[in-house]
């Protein structure tokens, strides 16, 4: 059997005592305006996946996603890669293919893996599919793993 688990958010680990909200734009399910993308980390097949469907507000062309949308989406599903190995990583550097437009109001899947760790340097590789499997878009990025408890700490006591 799989272990999978759904995951919201970006705090590794044990739950808090205390949850904090979430206001990402991509993940939060506490931001009003956010997109509140739900992954599941599939840690036997050492990926992510959200299932999605875009509104018109997330337009760009008549019809199709707006590449930022887009962008984010891939950011958030290689994000989500690295729970499988309990660390909180930042995003240092993204390259974004568009293959083919990504159409609005269908259902998507985001689907996020490694490609390598070397140290701090998380190597990770996202896609957008349509049902059919087809990949619309692709996005490889470089995460560096860092100390979430010193680096938010001054945000995790202002409670902002």
């Amino acid at each position: 059997m799989s272990k999978k688990k759904h995951v919201l958010g970006h705090v590794p680990g044990k739950a808090e005592a205390k949850p904090r909200p979430n206001f990402c734009f991509g993940c939060g399910k506490d931001n009003p305006q956010g997109m509140r993308l739900k992954f599941i980390v599939d840690a036997d097949q050492r990926r992510t996946t959200c299932t999605f469907r875009l509104s018109k507000r997330y337009q760009g062309p008549p019809g199709h996603t707006h590449g930022g949308i887009i962008t984010v989406i891939l950011d958030e599903a290689m994000s989500k890669v690295n729970k499988l190995r309990s660390v909180i990583a930042l995003t240092k550097q993204m390259e974004i293919e568009f293959l083919r437009p990504v159409p609005l109001g269908v259902e998507l899947t985001a689907v996020g893996y490694e490609r390598s760790v070397r140290g701090r340097k998380h190597r990770n590789v996202a896609e957008i599919r349509n049902a059919t499997g087809e990949v619309l878009a692709r996005g490889t990025g470089l995460f560096i793993a860092v100390d979430a408890a010193k680096m938010f700490a001054k945000f995790a006591e202002s409670g902002r």
